[in-house]
């Protein structure tokens, strides 16, 4: 009798797992850069469950998202949300004003969620984001993607403190920031030069207006 049920619980799981991979389909995303002058850094993109998100607005972030919005690497933030994720990818080139990606990824459009984030160069930590929205069931939903701060270090628009090939300074630090994610408000008048002889950039190149991204996910035919 435990034979049995030990049988028809392995014949279950298995219909559990093939039905779900059937319900998994094709989802095409394009991301396309409003900025002036800003650049995106390698663009994560994750289907996950309901049981995660990339950050929440006016909490903490976590050290993954702190990595991802100083230095660009996604690599942490990828492994904080895998335990919930469907599929995962990175479109691997830096994206330049003006520039459109597109990116292949699979998903469940009954359960699914979308999430996407990457850090804006020359920042300190900011960074564009499409944070846990449905996947469309059917056609195409669009966005307008607005820039973050992740609240993880001081604005100071230091060279010193921005990584990438404007300036080529520091990326990730243990630096005090506002301590919070909240909507980020752009490049401000701080000055020419840092204490330390730094180049600080200023607003008359970097800054911008939200939002800084359109982001179109399109469910693929299947």
């Amino acid at each position: 009798m435990l034979k049995r049920y030990a049988a028809l619980a392995l014949s279950l799981a298995l219909f559990s797992t093939n039905a779900l991979a059937q319900r998994l389909v094709d989802y095409r995303v394009t991301i396309t850069n409003i900025t002036p002058a800003q650049t995106f850094t390698p663009q994560f993109v994750v289907i996950h469950s309901g049981r995660a998100s990339l950050f929440q607005a006016g909490a903490a972030a976590s050290e993954g998202l702190e990595r991802l919005a100083e230095d660009g690497n996604p690599a942490l933030l990828g492994d904080e949300v895998a335990h919930a994720a469907t599929d995962t990818t990175v479109a691997a080139d830096l994206l330049e004003p003006g520039e459109t990606v597109s990116v292949d990824i699979r998903g469940n459009p009954h359960r699914g969620y979308l999430s996407i984030a990457a850090m804006l160069i020359p920042t300190n930590d900011n960074f564009m984001a499409l944070n846990r929205v449905r996947l469309p069931r059917r056609g195409s939903s669009s966005y307008h993607v607005p820039a973050y701060d992740a609240g993880t270090e001081l604005n100071d628009q230091s060279c010193q403190n921005i990584p990438g090939p404007r300036c080529g300074g520091e990326g990730f630090n243990a630096g005090d920031g506002e301590g919070f994610v909240h909507i980020g408000n752009g490049f401000h008048e701080l000055g020419a030069q840092d204490a330390d002889g730094f180049e600080v950039l200023g607003p008359a190149t970097y800054d911008w207006r939200n939002p800084v991204a359109t982001i179109t996910v399109t469910r693929m035919r299947r």
